[in-house]
């Protein structure tokens, strides 16, 4: 690779630089390069010099190529100032692109490490440096990101604000984000008054405050920013309702459920079912059954053999069997002489329990597991099995109606009351209708609801004040309520329900925030997470 080359893949358009070799090998590149311009401005006054003072060498670690990191042994120098009113007597040069004051990394490293923390912060940031072939604490990423300016920016015209957790429950912080921009202004380490309004006050020019029915942040708005429109979010108003509908819901739960689905009756079992008492004489050979046919099929194999002039021995031998079995079967002329007495009127170890299992069927007990645990309880000594293959030969025998269906829930009523009609499907939007029709209350709830979802969906907020007087005039407790609420913020809701703004970009940051802390695990300090909120959202380093 030309010398030539690679200053076009490192050094770029940068000036004054001379490559005077470069080192290869499987672990690193070292380039030895040097400083070749004449002359350099002073940080303090800006003057140029070109009075060397002395010569050193900088180490930078530079960004890896083809796996394997790059460090720049440089050769600077160190000017004298000219001016004589100066503070600085000497200083060293700077080469734009590639160093900066105090840098042990090349300008583009640096900006590499800060996109990097700033995007993934510590321990995983450090993790994708390290397979980008450089090496970085993630405690020096963080400093990166603390190290950074704040990023400026003007002052919004209209002005998100709400809260954020820091640690739940405990510590909470405000975030501002500019509505028309999409974009975050500030962090503030609380949820005070006094905290929100000091920021409105340095920062003149607010038109519009979005926010949700705080009363903090609503007065926190009245000091800090007297002149500004207050508009309450519309998603916290639409919940307020919700919680109102729920509330009535509750008050006539006992109304949900249809009086006339009864539970279906279940088949009675027929008094003639019940088996028979076991007899002590056989009642005849078993007919049928997995041991009766396999003495059938032996009993036919031996005759067959035998007429075949085959002796016991022999039979046995080729068919598997014992002697003494084939000498039974041969001994005999039909195979009902050994089915009969050994599997007929055989007794079973529930008999004396079947009246009772009867008994508890009618009763409405079809459960084979809860049977066997009541007929331990009695005495029983058998497994569970055959308590369960008998309960399923009920089933079998007298299967029952559907089971009823589940009356609807009091989350279910009140999500169909606040939903679109629209999205109901038919058998949700039947049970609703009868549930209505049976409660009044609800009814005029649905009705109230209605017609608030038109009035905000039209942005009709001018309608309000009569929407309030009709919910008053009915008599539902938690509507009272909500519109007692209401009336305390009505110049916000009003606003709110007219103008297009919204609360949901500052909701969306706040989602973002809870993600950045996950991230940062226990050190998301509020100064780090300032930065990375604020950075972060304007790509910048």
């Amino acid at each position: 690779m030309s010398d030539a080359l690679l200053q076009d893949l490192w050094f770029h358009q940068t000036d004054g630089i001379a490559i005077d070799s470069i080192d290869t090998d499987d672990e690193s590149v070292v380039i030895r390069a040097r400083a070749q311009g004449l002359t350099a401005a002073c940080p303090s006054c800006g003057v140029l010099s070109g009075r060397v003072h002395s010569r050193y060498v900088r180490r930078l670690a530079d960004s890896p190529v083809g796996g394997r990191p790059v460090v720049i042994v440089l050769g600077v120098r160190r000017f004298r100032c000219r001016e004589r009113g100066c503070s600085r007597a000497t200083f060293a040069e700077q080469l734009d692109g590639l160093t900066f004051r105090y840098g042990r990394r090349s300008s583009g490293l640096q900006s590499v490490l800060r996109h990097v923390a700033l995007m993934l912060a510590g321990r995983a940031g450090a993790r994708l440096v390290e397979t980008l072939a450089s090496v970085v604490s993630r405690s020096t990423l963080l400093r990166l990101v603390r190290a950074l300016p704040d990023p400026e920016s003007a002052t919004p015209r209209v002005l998100g604000v709400d809260e954020f957790a820091l640690r739940k429950g405990h510590v909470y912080g405000t975030i501002l984000v500019d509505i028309e921009t999409r974009r975050p202004v500030d962090l503030l380490p609380d949820r005070s008054v006094a905290t929100v309004a000091q920021w409105l006050t340095d920062h003149p020019g607010v038109e519009v405050i979005c926010r949700d029915r705080s009363v903090a942040y609503a007065e926190a708005g009245r000091l800090g920013a007297p002149d500004a429109i207050h508009v309450a979010d519309r998603w916290h108003i639409w919940k307020n309702l919700a919680e109102a509908v729920e509330k009535t819901v509750i008050q006539h739960r006992a109304l949900l459920r249809n009086p006339q689905e009864e539970t279906p009756a279940r088949p009675v079992m027929p008094a003639d079912f019940a088996e028979p008492a076991p007899s002590a004489a056989p009642a005849g050979p078993r007919l049928t059954g997995r041991l009766s046919d396999r003495v059938r099929r032996q009993h036919a194999a031996v005759h067959g053999l035998l007429t075949q002039g085959k002796g016991l021995r022999a039979i046995a031998r080729e068919l598997g069997l014992a002697r003494n079995t084939v000498r039974r079967l041969a001994h005999v002329g039909s195979p009902d002489e050994l089915l009969v007495g050994q599997w007929t009127g055989r007794t079973s170890i529930y008999d004396p329990h079947k009246t009772y299992l009867h008994q508890r069927w009618n009763e409405g007990c079809t459960n084979g597991a809860q049977l066997f645990a009541e007929l331990r309880e009695r005495g029983y000594q058998g497994g569970s099995t055959i308590v369960r293959q008998y309960a399923r030969r009920f089933r079998e025998a007298f299967p029952h109606d559907d089971v009823p269906r589940k009356p609807p829930s009091v989350r279910d009523v009140t999500s169909w009351i606040t939903r679109h009609p629209d999205s109901l499907d038919a058998d949700q939007a039947q049970q609703l209708k009868d549930v209505l029709a049976r409660c009044p209350a609800l009814d005029r709830t649905a009705e109230h609801v209605r017609a608030f979802a038109d009035l905000m969906n039209n942005r009709n907020g001018h309608q309000l004040h009569h929407w309030i007087a009709k919910a008053q005039a009915d008599d539902l407790p938690a509507l009272h309520t909500l519109t007692a609420g209401l009336a305390q913020d009505l110049d916000a809701v009003v606003a709110g329900l007219s103008m297009s703004y919204s609360s949901g970009p500052v909701e969306g940051h706040n989602n973002k925030i809870k993600m950045l802390k996950r991230q940062m695990f226990g050190r998301a300090s509020f100064d780090l997470l300032r930065k990375r909120v604020l950075l972060a959202a304007r790509g910048r380093s």
